[in-house]
């Protein structure tokens, strides 16, 4: 339960980052944006599912772009639900829903299920204490033509 609300205060992070960024896209508020934000979080668990499900062949024959427009569809069904969420057009809500996704998605890397904030860190030491040996080695492989010579005979210059 713990995730689903961090989850839900992310994206309504990314929900007003967006609205500050696309232009097209408009809130009277931030209470109203945070309505957007949990319409859309509704949206995509009920009726996303059904959606991409029946677009499944479109999203195959399209290598997954037809997604791309199913988002910016809820999007632009979000500004038709809640009142003082506008959005200019299409295009701005497929862009707003781009860039929701992405604000959202890398967001949400630092969360894990259970609600916890994930800290990732690289000291250069892997994190296994059973390996004994430390050291990286970088090589770089060197062609050496003599040795091609002898194989195929003396070259011709």
């Amino acid at each position: 339960m713990r995730g689903f609300l961090l989850t839900w205060v992310i994206n309504i992070a990314a929900m007003i980052i967006v609205v500050n960024i696309v232009p097209g896209i408009h809130s009277d508020g931030r209470l109203t944006t945070v309505i957007a934000a949990l319409v859309l979080g509704l949206i995509n668990a009920t009726l996303r599912p059904l959606v991409v499900a029946l677009t499944l062949p479109l999203t195959i024959l399209s290598l997954g772009l037809f997604t791309l427009f199913v988002n910016g569809f809820f999007f632009y069904l979000v500004s038709r639900i809640v009142e003082g969420f506008a959005i200019a057009g299409f295009g701005a809500a497929f862009w707003g829903a781009l860039c929701f996704s992405v604000i959202s998605f890398m967001l949400n890397l630092l969360i894990s299920p259970q609600g916890k904030f994930k800290v990732y860190r690289f000291d250069g030491q892997p994190k296994d204490n059973h390996i004994k040996d430390r050291n990286i080695i970088d090589v770089e492989a060197e062609v050496d033509n003599d040795d091609k010579e002898e194989e195929d005979g003396p070259s011709r210059k």
